[in-house]
């Protein structure tokens, strides 16, 4: 277990440490002590202490404890009784939920993006292929009239209307299945879209094929083949990871911390 101390030098003297935005002080130390986690300023092992969180940041005991109430429920901080807050490996977080993603989005987005995309090649196509099965006319309709605004959005080069678009794109086709599982991962989808955009990953004008492709999932789903769905999603999660390989390419599959 790592050296009791306050807050670990790297960590108090990090820019982002200063709590300038007070409009709401429970989101604003919530997302600096996760972001200190996933960077590892806040190391696994370290133990701090609440006082020590209320002192540097100049915030009640009330506050803190909400944040920290937060923070063991995504597996990153437990309580040790006489101890202090002991600050968990990356094995123990919620890697999915969507507070983890921004954070590691933030402080190690190669590595995150990465390891999201291959989630989505793994299962997108699979969720296609469930939504030509078993989605209903409605939603259907909906899929098809979502990419068809990516189509006039993209070719406009309105990146947050595209943007809005697609991801309600792929949430629909997440849900159209049935499988509640599936659904359940539209947050990430949305994490991982907004993600590559705001990291400039996204063209203005997103390539031709990309906005057929979306257009044949929606098409597919229509027409209940799933083979033709899965093959255009397929398509659709592929590109996106070639297009992106070159900013994880010196990324360590297993990183030393």
């Amino acid at each position: 277990m790592g050296e009791e101390n306050q807050i670990p030098a790297e960590a108090a003297d990090s820019p982002k440490s200063s709590l300038e935005n007070r409009g709401n002080l429970h989101e604003t130390l919530r997302d600096q002590v996760g972001q200190d986690i996933v960077s590892g300023r806040l190391a696994a092992g370290t133990i701090i202490k609440a006082e020590d969180l209320r002192a540097r940041y100049d915030v009640s005991l009330s506050v803190v404890r909400e944040v920290v109430r937060v923070l063991e429920s995504l597996g990153m901080l437990q309580p040790i009784r006489r101890v202090g807050l002991v600050v968990l490996a990356m094995s123990e977080w919620m890697l999915l939920d969507p507070l983890v993603i921004r954070w590691r989005m933030t402080e190690a987005p190669a590595r995150q993006l990465r390891s999201l995309t291959e989630l989505r090649v793994a299962i997108e196509p699979e969720a296609a292929g469930l939504a030509a099965q078993y989605a209903p006319a409605e939603a259907a309709e909906e899929i098809m009239g979502l990419a068809a605004r990516m189509r006039a959005s993209g070719r406009q080069g309105d990146v947050e209307a595209f943007l809005e678009a697609d991801v309600e794109f792929h949430r629909a086709v997440l849900g159209a299945g049935g499988n509640e599982l599936f659904a359940a991962f539209d947050t990430v989808i949305g994490e991982i879209l907004a993600g590559r955009t705001g990291a400039g990953l996204m063209p203005k004008f997103p390539h031709p094929d990309a906005l057929q492709w979306h257009f044949d999932v929606a098409d597919a789903i229509g027409g209940q083949d799933p083979a033709r769905a899965k093959d255009a999603m397929a398509k659709i999660v592929a590109k996106a990871d070639a297009e992106m390989g070159s900013v994880w390419a010196d990324e360590p599959r297993h990183p030393s911390n």
